[in-house]
């Protein structure tokens, strides 16, 4: 099939090149334009602008945007609803919330235009191994854009989720749920980092022995492996973690549906702790045991 795609970064640079090595042709536009090259040497079209890219695809043409979720991609999809035609096929495929799906599902079907939210996993590594793929949309456009999930997906990695919101949406929860086992692996190793066999423990081999059989065996703790084999004690690494809006989202929905979501909470807060260095709450339970209890406070 033919495609173009919008955006390079990590993910979408990744996307263009297994297209390519699966013989779809690909036309690809990036604002910087090293990454479009990278696209030209692997055999896929360069595009300069986004009229360059849907002056070089036939209509009825499948679009697939992978740009950062929020103001990005709100202005991306503002200017491909002015070049988009009857029949094309949009594919988002970031990190977008659900609710800013179902309103560009609308406004594209207003102009003749299917929209899929496609929630899109694997990391950078999936280049190779292969996404997992949660669609939403108008099902008879999925069936059109199958062929691209089928060559992008590891084996039975993608799937038709539902009506529009519902790709992004289950893709929010998948991420949430990422959260709490990140948190959950986080605090197992920094147990073993701070016990009275810390010396003698090494975490590396811990993580290689437990994807060996154990129960705990998993992607991230591959992940794990990889990062100790780096950097032992990960000592080049600062313990500042960031979210990308997908836990919040997940847990406001949580509260509207009356779901406990304990651990994914906790996970979030854990987040924000890891960015406060010198916490004012800290302060105040300091300040307090030192009040009522005359227990000692460290001074700067």
């Amino acid at each position: 099939m033919k495609i173009g795609i919008i955006g390079l970064g990590r993910m979408g640079k990744n996307i263009a090149l297994r297209l390519l090595s699966k013989n779809h042709e690909v036309v690809a536009y990036n604002r910087s334009p090293e990454p479009v090259q990278e696209v030209e040497n692997a055999g896929g079209k360069g595009a300069n602008s986004l009229g360059d890219l849907f002056g070089k695809l036939q209509t009825p043409r499948i679009i697939w945007v992978m740009l950062p979720s929020g103001q990005v991609t709100e202005e991306h999809l503002h200017e491909i609803k002015k070049l988009a035609s009857k029949g094309d096929i949009i594919i988002e495929g970031g990190n977008s919330n659900y609710k800013d799906s179902l309103r560009r599902a609308d406004e594209f079907k207003k102009i003749g235009v299917s929209y899929l939210d496609v929630g899109t996993s694997g990391g950078v590594v999936a280049a190779k191994l292969g996404y997992c793929i949660m669609a939403g949309g108008d099902k008879k456009a999925f069936q059109t854009a199958e062929p691209i999930f089928k060559s992008l997906a590891m084996e039975g990695g993608y799937s038709y989720t539902g009506p529009s919101g519902s790709g992004h949406y289950v893709k929010m929860v998948h991420n949430a749920i990422e959260y709490g086992m990140m948190q959950a692996i986080g605090e197992g190793f920094e147990l073993l980092q701070k016990c009275q066999y810390s010396k003698d423990i090494d975490l590396k081999k811990i993580a290689t022995l437990w994807n060996h059989g154990s129960i705990v065996r998993s992607f991230l703790m591959e992940m794990i492996e990889n990062a100790l084999s780096k950097d032992p004690r990960l000592e080049e690494i600062e313990g500042y973690c960031e979210d990308s809006g997908e836990g919040r989202w997940a847990i406001q929905e949580a509260i509207s549906n009356d779901v406990p979501f304990s651990v994914i909470t906790e996970s979030l807060y854990a987040r924000f702790h890891s960015r406060q260095k010198d916490r004012f709450y800290a302060k105040i339970l300091a300040a307090m045991r030192n009040e009522f209890g005359g227990h000692e406070v460290k001074t700067k």
